[in-house]
Order: C-alpha cells, then sequence, then structure tokens
C-alpha cells in the first residue's frame, strides 16, 4: 500500500528521500564496450545470441523488413502515429533557432552560427516492451534540425525481428538506418563504430541502466542527450480532485518498471485517503499489476500540505520530478509557481499520458530531479552553436594593447605578442 505522509509531522528527509539504486553494472558495461571496441560486428553477433537469445544473419534492418512491418500493423494506428508525427512536428518547428551577426560601425563582426549535428544515433529500448513513441520524440527534432544521418537501434525479439510498430513508426519519421542490437552493446557500437554500424555524434533515448550507464561511459567520444533514470510522476492535487482519475494517472507510470516513482501531493488528507483506496482497486485490474504494485509499494507516496495548495507547489519543487500534473481548478494560476519540473500537464483532464504519446511536446524529460538544471529533449540537442569573430586591421589596432595588457595580467606573454606585434615597426 502507498505510504500517506502529513507534511510536518515527519522529517522532510524522510519525505523527499530518493532511493539511491546502486547499479553495480559499472564494470560489465566498461567490459562490453572494450569489446565492441576491439571486436565489432562479431561482439554484436555473440552479445544477440547471449542477451537476446536469437542467432541473427544480419545487423541491419533490411527494407523488404521493413515495409513488411509498414504493411503488417493496423492502419489505423499507422493514421493515429501520422497525427501525432504531426502535433509533434508543430511543436518542435517552433524550437528552431537561427544565428545572429552584430556589426559594429567600427569594422568589427561578432555572430555565431548554428550548424546541424550530422550523425544521430537513437536508442529505443525494444523486448518485452516496445515504444514507437520514442522513435517519434526523438528523431522528430533531430529531421528538423537538418541532422543528415539518423541511425536507430533497437533490440531484436527472440524471431530475429523488431516490433512492426517500432519499424513502421521509423519509417513514418523518416530514419535512415536501423539495426538490431540493444543494450549497452548498442551504445558502445554507435560511439565507435562497428563493420556494419556507423559511429555518429550524439547519442539520445531512454533504456535501462546498462544502457544508462554505457552513455555515462562513451560520453565524451561522443555527446548524449541525458542520463536517465527510472520514470516518474507528481501529481499535485486539490481536494476537488477526481480520485480515480487521480489513481490511474499516478499508475499510468508506476506500470513501466519496479523502480519507477509515482507521488501526489494534495492539499486534502480525504482525498489521500480516498486515492490509496482507489490504488488498492486499480492495480489489480492491470496487466502489468505485479510490477505497479511493486512500484507503488516501495517508491509510492502521498505527501498531504493540509489546506494549503502553495505549499505543495513548493513541494513539488522540491522533488523537481519528471513529469508533473497539476490536476487542480484554474491550473494556469499556479504555472508560473512551478520553477522545476521536466515537463507540466495542465488541468484535471489532461493526464501525463498525452505526452508520451500524442500531444507535442517531447517526453524524453530530465529525471532523478535533474530538472533542477536540465531541460526536456528539443531541436537544441540536435544542432551546435559556433561564434565567430572578424576585426579589420583598424579596429585591431584600437584593442591591441588592451588585450595585451589582459593577457599579461595573465602571464601569457605569447597572447599579447600575437595582438601587438602586427603593429610594430
Amino acid at each position: 500500500m502507498i505510504k500517506i505522509y502529513k507534511y510536518g509531522e515527519v522529517s522532510n528527509s524522510e519525505i523527499f528521500a530518493r532511493d539511491n539504486i546502486a547499479s553495480g553494472v559499472e564494470e560489465v558495461v566498461a567490459s562490453i564496450i572494450e569489446n565492441v571496441k576491439k571486436n565489432g560486428d562479431k561482439a554484436l553477433f555473440e552479445y544477440a545470441e547471449k542477451f537476446d537469445k536469437v542467432t541473427l544473419s544480419s545487423l541491419e534492418v533490411s527494407e523488404k523488413e521493413i515495409e513488411d512491418a509498414f504493411n503488417s500493423v493496423d492502419p489505423d494506428f499507422i493514421e493515429i502515429v501520422k497525427e501525432a508525427k504531426e502535433n509533434i512536428t508543430k511543436f518542435h518547428k517552433k524550437q528552431v533557432r537561427d544565428g545572429f551577426q552584430i556589426k559594429e560601425e567600427n569594422g568589427v563582426v561578432i555572430g555565431q552560427k548554428v550548424t546541424p549535428i550530422e550523425k544521430v544515433g537513437l536508442y529505443v529500448p525494444g523486448g518485452t516492451a516496445a515504444y514507437p513513441s520514442t522513435v517519434l520524440m526523438d528523431s522528430i527534432p533531430a529531421k528538423i534540425a537538418g541532422c543528415s544521418e539518423i541511425v536507430m537501434v533497437t533490440p531484436p525479439s527472440k524471431d530475429g525481428k523488431v516490433n512492426p510498430a517500432i519499424l513502421a513508426s521509423a519509417k513514418i519519421a523518416g530514419v535512415d538506418r536501423i539495426f538490431k542490437v540493444g543494450g549497452a552493446q548498442a551504445v558502445a557500437a554507435l560511439a565507435y563504430g562497428t563493420e556494419s554500424i556507423p559511429c555518429v555524434d550524439k547519442i539520445v533515448g531512454p533504456g535501462n541502466a546498462y544502457v544508462a550507464e554505457a552513455k555515462k561511459q562513451v560520453f565524451g567520444k561522443v555527446s548524449i542527450d541525458m542520463i536517465a533514470g527510472p520514470s516518474e510522476i507528481l501529481v499535485v492535487a486539490d481536494k476537488t480532485a477526481d480520485p480515480q482519475y487521480v489513481a490511474a494517472d499516478l499508475l499510468s507510470q508506476a506500470e513501466h518498471d519496479k523502480m519507477a516513482s509515482a507521488v501526489l501531493v494534495t492539499d486534502s488528507y480525504d482525498l489521500a485517503i480516498k486515492v490509496s483506496d482507489e490504488l488498492e482497486r486499480q492495480i489489480p485490474l492491470l496487466p502489468r499489476a505485479e510490477i505497479a504494485r511493486y512500484s507503488i509499494d516501495k517508491n509510492g507516496k502521498i505527501i498531504v500540505a493540509e489546506n494549503d495548495l502553495m505549499l505543495a507547489i513548493d513541494i513539488a519543487n522540491e522533488i523537481a520530478p519528471e513529469h508533473l500534473e497539476l490536476a487542480v481548478d484554474n491550473p494556469f494560476d499556479y504555472l508560473d509557481k512551478v520553477k522545476h519540473a521536466g515537463s507540466i500537464f495542465m488541468g484535471k483532464y489532461c493526464p501525463e499520458a498525452l505526452g508520451d504519446y500524442f500531444a507535442g511536446p517531447n517526453h524524453t524529460l530530465p529525471t532523478s530531479g535533474s530538472a533542477r538544471f536540465s531541460s526536456p529533449l528539443s531541436v537544441d540537442d540536435f544542432v551546435k552553436k559556433t561564434q565567430f569573430t572578424y576585426y579589420t586591421k583598424e579596429a585591431l589596432e584600437k584593442v591591441a594593447d588592451k588585450v595585451a595588457a589582459f593577457a599579461e595580467k595573465e602571464g601569457l606573454h605569447a597572447h599579447a605578442k600575437s595582438a601587438t606585434i602586427r603593429f610594430e615597426k
């Protein structure tokens, strides 16, 4: 059963406690990365047999496999994916930024240009749970940014195939190449390249602890989007919220995996009790009841800020959740009060699942409190900014002594000389 805390009656350390999950996977991941670097495709085929229980004849998904998958998917679902793509595209096109120039009358030009990252790798989870939504969320911003090649990796099933919905979504989104590789070995292949898989410049996408650790270890060789932890939802609900809706929304994340976190913060102890009862009613009805049960019992909590909705918002800011629902009347009255959250869902008819699949904002979000300093995946993640500076001879002559004085103050005499040498007689 979910734990209920009355704010002020227990210590904040207990209320805000996070499970520090010691992954214990660092050495395993390091050995996998080294093996892939050394043995390339051979290592990938061996890991497919070991971890995916499949013998592959080829790592790359063929065009025929993609076409067959696309044609096998329910046409109604194809239309839903296309509509979701339109929504995601509309939102992310607003994120496109241009470069700029500042031209001074004294012959100085400074500015910044924006350039797409050339090659991007997408990690899409597979196996027991397939996420075609991740294909859309990770590839569409890259396409809008202008990346020249988008390479996707995803684990195969035991029959050696990739989930048809994932392949259909990749075709709709415009992914260039797809490979049947998962886990830390897939991240290593994207970072260092193999005979079949090209190395990329940036790797994005969620995964399990091994994938997250691998992204952490290859960072520096390539860029990454973030180190994603278990999924989180925090619902701020006022006393008029429907406990059935709130419980359902909490379970929408609890069913992800056993380490997912579902938290309710409310101004009503009566609502807290009703939501707890509703959770007990709804959990047994879920196909993934065992996962949801574990998540709610171990990581779930209800925090009661009695008759104080603003305190509830402050508590949410302290937690800085991945997903934040404002299940309150007049939610826009509170939007500016939210300082730390990955994505905010406004009102009592805006479940977090809208953001997972359809609304348009990205669902690749900062977790584990990193919303205090991180942002959702966006077009910005697929571009780089480069500065440029131009000075005429006359413009440099006016400031050369100042540049030299600054350099001398730092003890960098060659720096100083490079500015003054041009004007020595």
